[in-house]
């Protein structure tokens, strides 16, 4: 497989995120100029601040919904808003975020004649009626509903990168994530892992919404990251769409009962109404991934994977005297 040129410049919107932080750690690790950028609605600079220094980060300030004028060789686009609490708090700037977003990128990508890749979803299989989902199934997705800002504007965004492709032979590259975790998640982002730990570690009740029945599969970030890195190196005659996570599936009881168990904690579950539009089951089919990625597969197991990530929880809300506050999630 092709290696990465240590001399690439390489920007990554959504940097100060959760995912994008450490992509931006595994980049500068492999000898690359990195440049920044996030608008900092979601992501934070707690999350960077370790390369603020650095010789080889730079960080921007900026909105991608507006157009950016830099030289670079590589882009990674993250920047949007990944959970519900977060994506259904401005639903307006989220669609923004995901089109214009992909729009002024691509655009960028096009005039300095730079590789992208798209960080879409699993969302844009909607509440799937194949299971596991393969790259070929085009999903059901409700197109007016609360989630809808998130699925439609990622939708939209892998149209763009591959309309881009077709009639201007942009070099893309376009990768649908499922559930990932890890340090850095956003502590109130109301995703379902962060959600069970935070509660786990206050001692709230642990809150499941429906019956509990419904699963997702959950890749640890650096398992993510490794798929990532691969794809963006393969070859210019594969854009994509790729499926990237972890096929292990998971019952959201079977996690609450994993992270009460890792750690420690004598929260209680309770149950509340399950949500709008809300996927009963979600599992990627990654054999096109095993194929074009030299083989990559998850390595870190999801006991292991929690204990790392409650281990970081558990130092941020000891640091920041935050086990004392309470807040309402939604699943994702």
């Amino acid at each position: 497989m092709r290696q990465y040129n240590p001399s690439k410049r390489i920007l990554v919107t959504g940097g100060a995120g959760f995912l994008g932080s450490h992509l931006c750690d595994r980049l500068i690790e492999a000898g690359h100029d990195v440049l920044c950028v996030d608008n900092f609605f979601t992501g934070t600079k707690h999350n960077i601040e370790h390369l603020l220094g650095h010789p080889q980060f730079e960080l921007m300030r900026h909105d991608v919904t507006f157009p950016l004028y830099v030289e670079v060789d590589e882009i990674f686009n993250l920047a949007c808003p990944a959970s519900p609490v977060h994506y259904q708090h401005d639903p307006v700037q989220t669609t923004k975020t995901s089109v214009h977003g992909a729009i002024n990128m691509l655009g960028l990508a096009k005039r300095v004649r730079a590789k992208i890749l798209q960080a879409s979803t699993s969302e844009v299989y909607g509440d799937p009626e194949v299971h596991p989902q393969v790259e070929q199934y085009w999903g059901r997705v409700n197109p007016i509903g609360l989630r809808s800002c998130y699925d439609e504007g990622k939708r939209c965004a892998e149209t763009l990168f591959f309309d881009y492709y077709r009639q201007h032979r942009l070099r893309i590259k376009v990768a649908r994530i499922f559930n990932t975790y890890g340090p850095r998640m956003h502590t109130n982002d109301g995703r379902v892992v962060s959600n069970f730990i935070v509660q786990a570690l206050r001692g709230q009740d642990i809150t499941i919404y429906g019956d509990g029945s419904q699963t997702r599969s959950f890749c640890y970030v650096d398992d993510l990251l490794e798929a990532m890195l691969r794809l963006m190196a393969t070859g210019d005659d594969f854009p994509g769409p790729i499926n990237i996570g972890n096929p292990g599936e998971f019952s959201m009881l079977d996690l609450a009962r994993k992270v009460i168990e890792l750690s420690g904690s004598r929260s209680k579950l309770v149950h509340m109404p399950l949500p709008a539009d809300d996927p009963k089951q979600r599992r990627p089919d990654i054999s096109l991934a095993q194929e074009m990625l030299g083989g990559w597969t998850p390595k870190t197991q999801l006991d292991e994977g929690l204990a790392k990530t409650i281990a970081y929880f558990d130092q941020l809300l000891s640091s920041s005297g935050a086990k004392a506050t309470e807040r309402e999630f939604s699943l994702t």
